[in-house]
């Protein structure tokens, strides 16, 4: 099973449809929130969108839940949690729903790490990263318990170097 991931698009449209590009290659494709898009914006369609602090349309659902690949994923943008400043919060919940993996956004900020047996992924933001240049998103590949991440940029494709392996017991 393959995931891409993105968050914090902020407006972009035509970058969301290049992303895409991945989609024959692609299972499932998440947005981690504030797209800053209408719903029903042909640039999200095929998404699993949550809503973002900057998306104001209601139709986008706070949280979504959902097993993929075996493992049960927890999407939400992370402002609601706080993750800005602990993933303490997010943590909570997570183990709330009973998740293996959690994809969120808000902070801008790649990252993935595993705490408590569980996978917490950033992609990073495609509009306005932080504490680095590239404009990133993730493909997540499943394949039973080990989960590869591969990290891309906007414009330059896959970052070599960036690859991660991690094993959900």
């Amino acid at each position: 099973m393959r995931l891409l991931i993105v968050s914090d698009s902020h407006g972009l449209t035509d970058e969301l449809t290049e992303i895409k590009e991945h989609s024959m290659e692609i299972d499932k494709l998440i947005h981690c929130g504030d797209s800053e898009l209408e719903s029903d914006h042909p640039s999200l369609e095929g998404y699993t969108v949550v809503r973002g602090n900057c998306d104001f349309d209601k139709a986008f659902p706070e949280e979504h839940v959902e097993v993929i690949g075996g493992h049960k994923v927890f999407i939400t943008h992370g402002h609601r949690y706080a993750v800005k400043s602990t993933l303490l919060n997010l943590s909570l919940r997570a183990k709330e729903v009973g998740a293996k993996i959690v994809c969120f956004g808000h902070s801008h900020y790649l990252g993935a790490e595993m705490i408590d047996d569980i996978l917490y992924i950033n992609p990073g933001s495609i509009r306005q990263p932080r504490g680095r240049k590239e404009k990133t998103y993730v493909i997540m590949d499943i394949e039973k318990d080990e989960i590869n991440l591969s990290v891309y940029d906007l414009r330059l494709g896959e970052i070599n170097g960036f690859s991660q392996k991690f094993l959900l017991t």
